[in-house]
């Protein structure tokens, strides 16, 4: 996991990686507490919300990524196996 993380760091527009599972509960951040929290709240409701949108629509399908950008900045989460890597830049 170390690995994945610092090659994802690398990319000179990358401002955290994080790593969580659905209900937004951290196993890795590159963030500090207090922007990791924020985020993870928000992001984990957030994906849920979309996850269940994407059921509606077609009941055989799930959401596997979701991208959100804005002026400032942009963020992928990718999500598998009940875990998410969320993936934050600069656009």
């Amino acid at each position: 996991m170390e690995e994945m993380i610092s090659r994802i760091r690398s990319h000179k527009s990358v401002e955290g990686v994080m790593i969580m599972d659905r209900r937004g509960a951290i196993i890795q951040s590159t963030l500090d507490e207090e922007q990791t929290t924020t985020h993870a709240n928000a992001l984990s409701n957030l994906t849920a919300q979309a996850s269940h949108i994407v059921g509606m629509l077609n009941q055989d399908d799930e959401l596997t990524f979701l991208r959100i950008r804005s002026k400032q900045r942009e963020i992928a989460i990718s999500s598998d196996n009940g875990f998410l890597l969320v993936v934050l830049q600069n656009p």
